[in-house]
């Protein structure tokens, strides 16, 4: 599929245009940014690792029903996806408290939840992302209640599915965060990226964090960790295939 023109470049990809209206490419970069861009670096062969990942998992999603914009991976930084229109809405689901949930609330991190927890945010830098509810959403026509509905089933269901490969991989999803996007028939997929910029993965037997809170947190090892969970998950791909 050729390349057109740049059509969007965001803090950690860039979009292009296809010769296909429906279909658009996504390139990896390496940069990271926190804090809502207010911290900013290189974080080398992670637009590798988040490409790969995310087109490995929503693989995995699509096999147990999830609908995903994914449709080809074109090489290591690049993939084919349907185009879609985005959701304003951040859909954060939480398996175990840390992060912006520990912050507001007061806990420790690494309290283990009865069951997941689901926020929303309103996608805009701007604001800062901030949180909303359901009511919220549906009073600002971000999204209609039967797309609210939409995404927190398919949210929790892809917590299902994540929750247990990753167990199987020895790591704890902590948390994660994923954004939707309606096709032009307004069907809800889920878009952008699952990967170790939108997720936090602990290692089960000693907690050590294998995600980007290694770079927001200024806790060194970044590459390596981004590394080593992306060897963990084609380890047990490679295995189950």
């Amino acid at each position: 599929m050729e390349k057109g023109s740049q059509l969007y470049e965001g803090k950690a990809k860039k979009v292009f245009a296809t010769g296909d209206p429906d279909l658009l490419i996504v390139s990896y970069k390496d940069d990271a940014t926190a804090f809502n861009g207010l911290k900013r670096g290189t974080i080398e062969g992670k637009g590798v690792v988040n490409n790969k990942m995310s087109n490995a998992l929503m693989r995995l999603l699509e096999k147990e029903g999830i609908p995903t914009h994914f449709v080809k991976e074109l090489n290591d930084r690049e993939t084919l996806v349907k185009k879609v229109r985005i959701v304003p809405l951040e859909v954060i689901v939480r398996n175990v408290s840390a992060g912006s949930f520990a912050k507001h609330y007061g806990v420790e991190e690494g309290i283990v939840f009865p069951r997941p927890t689901i926020e929303f945010s309103y996608k805009n830098d701007a604001l800062g992302d901030p949180l909303l509810n359901e009511y919220h959403a549906e009073a600002l026509k971000l999204a209609a209640p039967s797309e609210i509905a939409d995404i927190k089933r398919y949210a929790f269901r892809i917590n299902e599915v994540l929750k247990s490969f990753w167990d199987s991989c020895g790591v704890t999803l902590v948390d994660f965060k994923l954004e939707f996007g309606k096709l032009p028939d307004g069907r809800i997929v889920l878009a952008d990226e699952i990967s170790p910029d939108t997720s936090r993965l602990w290692d089960k037997e000693t907690g050590r964090k294998l995600d980007k809170d290694r770079f927001r947190r200024d806790l060194g090892g970044v590459e390596e960790a981004y590394r080593e969970i992306m060897a963990r998950l084609e380890r047990k791909l490679g295995v189950a295939e």
